[in-house]
């Protein structure tokens, strides 16, 4: 594909010679003769000056460097375009592999792929183009609508509701029982039934060994264009914004709420019953022990807002020299 073409199709503003070549995508750092690759960090922008791709994807307004650049708003999502044009991951045939195990009242929609040892249960409904790749589990009345794809070792358990377009990483399980037990006189705890479904709306991709809870009673529901990440723990009866980010390791206790478009990141731990509003970003291993109102940054434990977290650790990292100051004003 040339630059000409590239930029075409991403819309991009070419500067450089449209006639180079480009053989695929690469990282900045080992991006050789016929690669593209793009600057979306500043902390990057350095390295644009000494790449050997061939091609930058930048913003409009980065300053001018030696190899071509393709200018746009957004090169971090022009790159991944890109990405697309130059892989092409395998394509699953329609059919049902003969180790499959189907329950006759389960209804398939067309064009689906069933492959080894999948197990599908009782009154199971799946949409169009479904993609259940080998050992995948769906345990009875779970429904599920188009472009469904589960892969590998993913479960599905009893009565959850998938939209269109989820899919599923390995080892992904979606409404496991929730963790609940109530304290019996003798002390010993007696296990609460998990009787609410997880339902997963529209474009929701959960990565692998993420577990979604099923909820004691109600539901626990991630909304519709939510990511939740490898790893991640959704306690039962929670419930996840539209567009939301859960990252590595995140863990949501029961009866969480989180709003629309919050990013998460890695180990962010929220406590039960407390509510993340809308547009929250809370950064790296963050414990949220109570409400957080919409639209704030927020950092440390117990989270407190970001810039004020930012000076109590410059200050906490000052506390030696503070000590010797007071030390030396006490001596005679």
């Amino acid at each position: 594909m040339t630059l000409a073409e590239l930029a075409q199709h991403l819309g991009a503003t070419l500067e450089g010679d449209p006639s180079v070549r480009i053989t695929g995508v690469s990282s900045i750092e080992t991006a050789g003769p016929g690669h593209l690759t793009f600057v979306a960090n500043p902390k990057y922008a350095a390295l644009a000056r000494t790449t050997q791709a061939s091609a930058v994807l930048v913003e409009p307004d980065f300053p001018a460097i030696s190899c071509s650049t393709l200018r746009i708003s957004n090169p971090y999502l022009a790159f991944a375009r890109s990405i697309e044009l130059f892989y092409q991951p395998p394509t699953y045939a329609p059919g049902i592999h003969p180790t499959a195990v189907v329950s006759p009242t389960a209804k398939i929609g067309a064009t689906a792929h069933i492959g080894a040892y999948v197990v599908i249960g009782d009154n199971v409904v799946l949409g169009d183009n479904a993609v259940l790749l080998p050992h995948s589990v769906v345990y009875a009345g779970v429904q599920a609508g188009k472009n469904l794809f589960v892969h590998s070792h993913a479960v599905i358990r009893e009565h959850c509701i998938l939209g269109d377009n989820v899919v599923l990483q390995n080892g992904a399980i979606v409404g496991a029982d929730g963790f609940g037990f109530a304290k019996q006189g003798d002390g010993s705890w007696y296990k609460i039934l998990q009787s609410g479904p997880a339902i997963l709306e529209d474009n929701v991709e959960v990565q692998a060994n993420a577990c979604i809870d099923r909820a004691s009673i109600g539901e626990t529901r991630i909304g519709s264009g939510a990511k939740v990440d490898n790893l991640v723990q959704v306690g039962h009866g929670s419930t996840v914004g539209e567009n939301t980010l859960l990252c590595a390791q995140v863990g949501l206790a029961g009866s969480t709420t989180v709003g629309k478009s919050v990013i998460l990141a890695g180990q962010v731990g929220v406590a039960g019953h407390c509510t993340v509003g809308d547009g929250v970003i809370a950064t790296a291993q963050s414990g949220i022990p109570s409400d957080v109102e919409p639209g704030k940054v927020v950092s440390g434990y117990p989270a407190i807002d970001n810039r004020q977290w930012l000076r109590t650790v410059a200050l906490v990292n000052r506390l030696p020299e503070i000590l010797r100051g007071i030390k030396a004003q006490k001596q005679p």
